[in-house]
């Protein structure tokens, strides 16, 4: 039995689910996910927890098993909590900065800012003063996506460690050249 796979996940307060077949629809007080999963999977709410089971030990089933679990428990902490994830913009003249419209405007040493529209349901904050990115959002895939495209547009050097990176990233530093 898959470790993950059997542990049932308990429903906050104000956490509804509907269970249409395969297709599962959570909502919470932060938004609305939806997603259809395998239709060999057996997803049941009772009590408000919801439980997943699977037909046969086969491998394939074995593997779906966790997985389902895992994206349904991802679901309801989304809808009742959200996700986020920061990033940190470092080296000199680097910076960031939030517009009116909810993009992000960057200056990352190139001859033009770069400009991130956010996605529907995604939203940044800018500290300016610690040059943080907070992106926020309710569906913990989006959330990481867009965290990596944003880190993508510049990634951190390993010379002088300029760049956009996570917080809490540890970037290896190379030795530069020596002048024998």
């Amino acid at each position: 039995m898959s470790r993950i796979g059997r542990m049932p996940i308990p429903l906050p307060e104000g956490v509804r689910v509907e269970i249409d077949g395969s297709r599962v629809t959570v909502r919470g007080p932060k938004g609305e996910l939806s997603r259809t999963f395998d239709p060999d999977m057996h997803i049941v709410l009772e009590e408000n927890v919801l439980k997943v089971t699977r037909p046969t030990d086969g491998r394939r089933h074995r593997a779906l098993h966790g997985l389902t679990r895992a994206l349904l428990a991802n679901m309801v902490t989304g809808v009742s909590e959200g996700f986020q994830k920061q990033l940190e913009v470092q080296g000199v003249g680097y910076r960031a900065d939030l517009q009116p419209d909810g993009s992000l405007e960057m200056s990352l040493g190139f001859s033009h800012p770069v400009r991130i529209q956010p996605p529907e349901g995604i939203v940044f904050e800018v500290d300016s003063r610690t040059r943080v990115i907070t992106v926020r959002g309710v569906d913990k895939a989006m959330v990481g996506q867009v965290a990596a495209e944003i880190r993508a547009k510049r990634p951190p050097e390993p010379y002088r460690g300029k760049g956009v990176r996570y917080v809490g990233e540890y970037v290896r530093r190379k030795a530069g050249k020596t002048g024998v």
